[in-house]
């Protein structure tokens, strides 16, 4: 199935940018943005890149840990989501041997430097509801800024994993996996960079579990690419904690030593656009205490997941009634998107209870196994309507969104050690 570039926007495709610039226009735009010096897997040492990168960390079961840790002594996930293991404390725990680990890949050039700043062309080839697709995007170091201003967020924040990455960032003192960020658009010169780039042999390139095409190449010229998009608003589609974390460490780092690279963070920038990028629901496995659902009963999961739909507010339920599974279809009160709805309705305070799943099968056989009382089943909602959330004041709650296909944890790393003498990497409570 062949897929069609479209290096110039079309009308569609600049009047969901108009729509992107429409909730945002009363605010200040002043985001900057700067190339890199990157580290990069020697694929002469380590062999394809499946073997050594992973989806983000909040991503990945225990079983996918096992798995990664298993596939190579360099894959990423040591450095990023590493074991706990009896009789860590603060001396000997998985953020400090993450920090040992950089270090000696570092020295024995497992991981090399760029040998400029540079910019990180970024594409992901996939197949989606039997249609072949492709999203394109840049890597760069975004200027951190407060929320509000020119970065803007959608989702609630939970402190513990932002503790969690805070404490892992001051050990490894780099930026391991890039936020995932949207802009209005639609911005042609970036658009023919990433179409121009593509035609040439990738600086990376892997698979991954779902069969994603992962492409990255380095482009170290002076391509302007800083004035293209200079005052575009940011949406963080993906790593609000990660975010959040940055500006702690930022505000840590300069009561030490002042301005450094710190003030930024890697960032993967897509234009909403001209790119429109997937975004598939996150179910909610609730483990105790099944609210009562008042909905239409229907044959099985299949006949849910096809019910389901973000415009007219319709949610699934998986249950156990009477002893048996049943499955039903239930209508919100309320605007869209679906998830935010659910939470005011049914799951508000329940924070607590749940747990998330992007796998739909997942969520109900734990239900089925009696590890949970009931899974609620969200349908596949657009930018447009998170972005409505935003322009009313408003977060979704936590694990709202799945912006899909994921950029992968290991194509590129941000060192954040350039230019200055980093005191001994110490692991300390907030």
């Amino acid at each position: 199935m062949a897929l069609v570039e479209e290096p110039n926007p079309s009308r569609e495709q600049v009047v969901r940018g108009l729509a992107f610039q429409a909730f945002a226009i009363h605010r200040v735009a002043v985001s900057q943005i700067s190339p890199f010096v990157g580290l990069l897997f020697d694929r002469s040492r380590v062999g394809p890149l499946e073997r050594v990168t992973t989806p983000p960390y909040d991503t990945i079961s225990p079983r996918e840990q096992r798995r990664f840790l298993d596939a190579s002594p360099h894959n990423v996930i040591r450095l990023d989501l590493g074991e706990d293991r009896p009789g860590d404390d603060q001396v000997e725990n998985k953020y400090m041997r993450a920090s040992a680990e950089l270090r000696r890949w570092r020295e024995e050039g497992v991981l090399v430097e760029t040998p400029r700043p540079a910019y990180y062309p970024y594409e992901m080839r996939f197949t989606l509801h039997g249609a072949r697709r492709r999203v394109r995007g840049l890597i760069c170091a975004v200027e951190l800024e407060g929320w509000g201003g020119s970065i803007l967020p959608h989702e609630r924040i939970m402190p513990g994993p932002v503790e969690d990455r805070l404490r892992l960032i001051r050990a490894v003192r780099a930026n391991l996996s890039s936020i995932h960020a949207l802009f209005s658009g639609p911005c042609p010169p970036l658009s023919e960079l990433l179409t121009r780039m593509s035609r040439t042999e990738p600086a990376a390139q892997a698979a991954d579990e779902e069969g994603v095409e992962h492409r990255m190449w380095v482009a170290d010229e002076d391509t302007g690419v800083r004035d293209w998009l200079a005052g575009q608003t940011l949406m963080i589609a993906d790593g609000h904690h990660r975010y959040e974390m940055a500006l702690k460490f930022r505000d840590e780092m300069r009561a030490l030593h002042g301005t450094g690279p710190w003030d930024r963070v890697m960032m993967l920038l897509m234009d909403a656009s001209t790119e429109n990028p997937p975004v598939l629901p996150f179910h909610r496995i609730l483990i105790s205490g099944a609210p009562h659902v008042d909905g239409s009963r229907v044959r099985d999961l299949q006949e849910v997941l096809d019910e389901v739909a973000d415009d007219r507010l319709e949610f699934g339920v998986v249950a156990r009634e009477e002893g048996e599974i049943v499955h039903r279809v239930g209508k919100l009160e309320g605007e869209p998107p679906t998830v935010s709805a659910l939470h005011r309705n049914i799951l508000d305070g329940r924070d607590g209870d749940l747990r998330f799943t992007p796998n739909a099968v997942e969520a109900e056989e734990a239900v089925r196994q009696g590890l949970a009382a009931a899974a609620f089943f969200l349908p596949a909602t657009t930018a447009s309507r998170i972005r409505s959330v935003i322009d009313r004041g408003e977060r979704l709650p936590q694990k709202s969104t799945y912006f899909w296909p994921k950029p992968r944890t290991g194509m590129v790393i941000r060192s954040l050690d350039s230019g200055v003498t980093p005191p001994p990497p110490r692991d300390r409570a907030s």
